[in-house]
């Protein structure tokens, strides 16, 4: 079974362009979400974790980049993340792939695992995601089969928010979820997505404290470290409205269901 990794990343982002592309501990961004995907013991090659980008020229310099890491780039589709993520898939030829989002550079390594792990468990599950970890460290796993089920009923080609509702809310895959394993995994307040300039600095604070060259740290390690420093959360707690009231107006996804009626996931 030939299992990979994808992560959608452009860096023409509305909120914070180029941010793949920005420096935290002399790396850029995007080296310290590959190190954790990289990191999966279901990853034989780094070959085997792919960029999804776009064949926009503004994206050239991260595949360059991504490149000089040792990882896969594929470039598709700049709005349609669900026809950027089919193309790379049978590009590559993989049966099941790892998905991290490329906004989330603290994606929870354990869980890559731990979600593909459950998925190889049994044929009749389509996508395994973790849920109740701080917003930025959920990742998913999902089969080939998931993704041909998805393609054949979604009609939004605008998905680049919310294209994972497809899988989960959808009811065209089945779906199941894993919870934290430990109670050390979980923080109810802690933003670790990059979206504005004062998630940046929170993400700068946490890797300066934690990061150490050729090593992965956990959610454990990461948490204990934010219970630590209370005030960090303050940071970029603030556009937390702005973010999600941001994500329900992108979000709202159009399908057909097997009885060829054209539903909706969102408002």
């Amino acid at each position: 079974m030939r299992i990979g990794a994808l992560t959608p990343v452009r860096l023409a982002s509305e909120r914070l362009p180029g941010k793949a592309l920005m420096e935290i501990c002399g790396r850029p961004v995007i080296y310290h979400l590959l190190d954790r995907m990289t990191a999966s013991r279901h990853i034989q090659d780094p070959a085997d974790v792919v960029v999804c980008t776009t064949e926009e020229a503004t994206d050239d310099p991260l595949v360059e980049a991504v490149g000089h890491y040792g990882c896969s780039t594929f470039r598709g589709s700049t709005d349609d993340i669900i026809k950027r993520f089919g193309d790379a898939i049978q590009h590559f030829g993989f049966d099941a792939v790892m998905q991290a989002d490329g906004d989330d550079p603290l994606s929870a390594p354990e869980y890559l695992d731990l979600t593909m792990d459950r998925l190889l468990t049994d044929e009749d599950i389509d996508i395994v995601t973790s849920a109740g970890l701080p917003l930025g460290c959920n990742v998913k796993s999902f089969t080939t089969d998931a993704m041909r089920k998805v393609l054949a009923a979604y009609r939004s080609d605008q998905n680049d928010t919310g294209f994972a509702d497809y899988f989960t809310k959808s009811g065209i895959c089945h779906h199941e979820v894993i919870q934290p394993v430990s109670s050390d995994h979980t923080h109810e307040t802690a933003r670790l997505t990059l979206d504005y300039d004062v998630d940046f600095e929170f993400f700068r604070r946490i890797f300066e404290a934690l990061y150490r060259e050729g090593e992965i740290f956990g959610t454990a390690e990461m948490v204990a470290l934010l219970n630590k420093n209370t005030d960090w959360i303050e940071i970029n707690r603030h556009v937390e409205e702005e973010y999600w009231s941001r994500h329900s107006a992108k979000s709202v996804l159009e399908f057909v269901d097997d009885t060829g009626t054209v539903r909706r996931i969102g408002s």
